[in-house]
């Protein structure tokens, strides 16, 4: 029996070591500075507006650990001795491994902005940040978010849910401007300014004002402008969170470096989550993949190869989803803020501003690369399947009733969508019944 050890209790790690557990025997410990369960950091926001408490995104009850012979230490990990397989612990005691896995998270970008690390400067990512904003926040009268992100969208979400003024500094000329394309950065951008949300275009932050006695007091932006605040919200994107790594034996470059096997270069030591670094990108994706179910699939594959069962990750086609205040977003496939050469696509918008459908294809083959849907909620698994299938753009299009997941009582823009596209394209795609896939599947 073997002692496998996981360091980070995320996403990631507690998948591997839940999934472990059903196929094996194998002494596990998990290893977190951070909280002892594992609680759901999408939910944090929920907690501070009062939706939820703490307790109720822990998705498992204390008794779960000792039942599943799960252990948990709150302790931090300072060295990995490789030659040894032990861990020198912040508390001064060694912890023995047979197998090692770093799940070990993000961390928020700091680039080195005067003042970054006053009080009132912090990111959303853990359970300490949600504490530290809690205390922050009661004498808070505006908060200036840094980073044009989707954390940055919640952070700001919550701090108007407290009677918090937003000042958000944006970098580039639109929302997201690295992800969106252009029309959906537009829509986003006067969703957010609806909200009233100072939102500043093509403004970086310069310094952090402190008030002498070591908190945060305003911001000074590239434009030279002094903005008062009392919080500020560092979200300008996140890193693999390995510094102490680098004192090792493993490969470090931005993440821990891994082949498809999520196996480092030292025998016995694996990465999952957003620590991971690929070797060789999968599938033409990302070399490090920062987002939740990745984690998720990350800490599935592992697990079986830690049981025996050696298996490569295989995430499937790209998806991702989130919300922008009151609007749900989805994206599925490839839709890149610049279209390449070889590209068409088709954007449509309702009269609202508030609901868009964009769609790539490829020119010659018709092929369909991916879509980007704000205001219409979409069924993963057809996109999932047309995407593996490589499906023309015709089929998606005339299929578009099935793919929507929105209830029945919804309103619906099918046709619209598909009269603007026949009209922009010449193609005549003919809007098939919503039923016609339930049809095939019991024919």
């Amino acid at each position: 029996m073997s002692k496998i050890v996981i360091i980070g209790n995320g996403v990631s790690g507690i998948t591997a070591a839940r999934h472990i557990r059903k196929n094996s025997d194998d002494e596990i410990l998990v290893i977190s500075k951070e909280t002892k369960y594992f609680y759901s950091r999408t939910a944090l926001m929920y907690v501070y507006m009062g939706h939820m408490r703490f307790q109720d995104i822990q998705p498992y009850e204390p008794w779960f650990w000792e039942k599943n012979r799960i252990d948990l230490l709150e302790d931090q990990v300072e060295k990995i001795d490789t030659a040894s397989r032990s861990l020198i612990m912040k508390s001064g005691s060694d912890v023995k491994y047979d197998k090692l896995i770093l799940a070990l998270g993000s961390k928020p970008n700091k680039f080195g902005w005067p003042g970054q690390d006053l009080k009132g400067v912090q990111g959303l990512y853990s359970k300490q940040d949600l504490d530290e904003l809690e205390e922050n926040s009661p004498s808070a009268k505006r908060m200036v978010i840094v980073g044009g992100g989707l954390i940055g969208v919640e952070l700001a979400e919550m701090a108007l849910s407290r009677g918090i003024e937003v000042t958000f500094l944006v970098r580039e000329s639109k929302f997201w401007g690295n992800v969106l394309p252009d029309e959906e950065g537009k829509l986003i951008s006067n969703h957010i300014k609806e909200h009233h949300v100072d939102l500043r275009f093509n403004t970086e932050l310069k310094e952090i004002i402190d008030d002498g006695t070591g908190r945060a007091k305003g911001v000074i932006t590239s434009t030279g402008e002094e903005i008062e605040c009392q919080i500020v919200g560092l979200t300008a994107g996140v890193s693999p969170n390995v510094d102490f790594v680098k004192d090792s034996e493993i490969e470090v470059q931005r993440g821990v470096m891994v082949n498809e096997y999520l196996e480092t270069n030292i025998p016995d030591i694996y990465a999952i989550g957003d620590c991971a670094q690929f070797n060789e990108p999968v599938n033409g994706r990302r070399p490090i993949e920062q987002v939740w179910y990745t984690g998720r699939i990350m800490g599935e594959t592992l697990a079986q190869t830690i049981c025996g069962n050696r298996k490569a990750y295989d995430p499937g086609p790209w998806f991702n989803s989130a919300k922008f205040f009151d609007i749900e977003y989805q994206t599925y496939g490839i839709v890149s803020a610049q279209r390449a050469d070889d590209e068409d696509h088709y954007y449509w918008e309702h009269s609202d501003g508030k609901i868009c459908l964009h769609i790539v294809w490829e020119k010659e083959s018709l092929k369909f690369r991916g879509i980007n849907v704000f205001g219409i909620r979409m069924r993963h698994h057809l996109f999932d399947q047309w995407l593996k299938e490589e499906a023309s753009i015709k089929t998606v299009m005339e299929n578009l009733k099935t793919a929507n997941f929105d209830p029945e009582f919804f309103s619906s823009y099918e046709a619209k969508i598909v009269d603007g596209f026949n009209l922009k394209t010449g193609m005549n795609v003919e809007l098939k019944k919503k039923n016609w896939w339930r049809n095939l599947l019991n024919a």
